[in-house]
């Protein structure tokens, strides 16, 4: 009798239990004929207050390089008669840039649209709200994506002024680098940074060496070919006029490039750490080898060597910045100073052209060496990369991929080919419109007086 009877109470219980585990499953599922539950959205991006407060100060930093970094280091190069006209140009290339950037500059470059160029959506940033993130910044707001980013629209036509410095009218100025603002940056921005295509080739470009020195440096070569010489280019005196205002603006370079490529990681990390590391030691190896090769080339190593080899660094290191370690950041710091020095010298005497302040043979040169070493040097162990099972991926040539490097100089090329031909054509519409160059009496007098109206004392 009491095996029949806990027999019947274990059925009874598991009955209770069925019974009640059914009832449990009707309740949670839908009502027949009602729609079913959708699957909960992701959680909304969070934004970060340490990130954010990061790349509110790198995009401080940037800004500092152009004004007064840039102004002060070009002004400082060139003759008396000219450093007002010199430094006028990086002040309002800032305010230019600035309201292009806001208009159309950043919606063609850094919204979806296609693998040429983004779309129309961020026009006169049409849709940036105070709480809008993009989605390569999750972490920080839009609107202090999109100034950062401005801050480099701003400094790379900036930097082709020193390709032509001395000779332009500013009227032309202002008109070629807002059509080049827009016509030439914004797209190879776009091809890079912005889902284009470059980018989905797998080209590597942490900071700006394609998007900003290549982009410049061709540019300023091919101002300088189309203008041509200065007045007295060879046979007269056209050495720097106050070295000081140059050391002062290097050396304001040098510190606002942390926000350049620290700040180019988009977060407050370990990946802004280690930029500012390789940033820090390319830049004084370039400053060494620039000067040493000097030294052993002409028995004395000058001031303008010294500063010219630490902006070749920069230079060099800024697209490896996020992907190479100390070992190949001094490396790419030695080969970029020492190349630089010969293509400031050597290659634009043997060739003939007048890169005034040599826009070309730093930032040109520069921008492929760091491009191309880049592909070299890149290592999984910096960029932290894996694959779907969760597997290294091999970043560059050290690592023991090679097709890296090639990746890097097809990336180069595209933009040299595009770059060069954009310039060409719309310093020609230029020219017949309202002419590039000063008369010859202005150049001999002084930019300063004839364009501006003021003198330096």
């Amino acid at each position: 009798m009491q095996k029949v009877r806990a027999v019947a109470l274990a059925a009874a219980g598991a009955t209770l239990t069925a019974v009640y585990s059914a009832s449990v499953l009707a309740q949670q599922a839908p009502a027949a004929g009602a729609p079913a539950t959708p699957p909960a959205a992701p959680p909304a991006p969070k934004l970060d207050t340490g990130d954010t407060a990061w790349m509110l100060t790198s995009t401080a930093l940037v800004l500092m390089m152009t004004i007064p970094g840039l102004a002060l280091f070009y002004a400082g190069m060139v003759r008396r008669k000219n450093v007002l006209a010199t430094a006028m140009q990086s002040f309002a290339i800032t305010a230019l840039i600035t309201v292009l950037w806001m208009i159309v500059g950043y919606s063609l470059a850094f919204t979806k649209g296609g693998a040429w160029v983004g779309d129309l959506s961020r026009f006169f940033l049409r849709g940036l709200a105070i709480d809008s993130v993009h989605d390569l910044a999750k972490t920080i707001p839009e609107s202090v994506f999109m100034c950062f980013q401005m801050t480099f629209a701003i400094i790379t036509p900036a930097l082709i002024t020193g390709a032509f410095a001395e000779r332009m009218k500013f009227s032309a100025m202002m008109w070629f680098m807002g059509l080049w603002s827009i016509l030439v940056y914004a797209p190879i921005a776009h091809w890079v940074w912005g889902g284009g295509f470059l980018g989905d080739w797998g080209v590597l470009d942490f900071a700006g060496g394609t998007v900003v020195h290549i982009n410049a440096g061709v540019a300023g070569l091919v101002c300088a070919l189309v203008l041509g010489k200065r007045k007295g280019y060879g046979s007269e005196n056209l050495a720097p006029h106050n070295l000081v205002l140059s050391v002062i603006g290097a050396s304001l370079l040098w510190v606002g490039w942390f926000g350049f490529n620290a700040g180019s990681a988009v977060s407050a990390g370990t990946s802004a750490g280690m930029a500012m590391a390789v940033t820090q030691i390319a830049t004084a190896a370039a400053a060494l080898g620039w000067m040493f090769a000097e030294w052993a080339a002409r028995g004395k190593p000058s001031v303008l060597g010294v500063i010219s080899g630490a902006v070749a660094g920069l230079v060099a290191i800024t697209p490896a910045s996020g992907f190479v370690n100390p070992t190949g950041a001094l490396i790419i710091g030695i080969v970029a100073g020492v190349v630089c020095f010969w293509a400031a010298t050597s290659l634009k005497n043997m060739l003939g052209y007048d890169d005034s302040l040599d826009a070309f043979g730093v930032h040109g040169i520069g921008g492929f060496i760091g491009a191309v070493l880049t592909g070299v040097f890149a290592t999984q162990l910096i960029t932290g990369k894996v694959d779907e099972k969760n597997q290294p991926v091999p970043a560059g040539l050290i690592d023991g991929n090679a097709g890296q490097v090639l990746t890097q100089i097809y990336g180069a090329a595209v933009t040299i080919v595009y770059c060069a031909v954009v310039t060409f054509i719309i310093l020609k519409i230029v020219d017949v419109i309202i002419g590039l160059r000063v008369d010859q009496e202005q150049e001999i007098e002084g930019l300063d007086i004839n364009l501006h109206g003021e003198t330096v004392h």
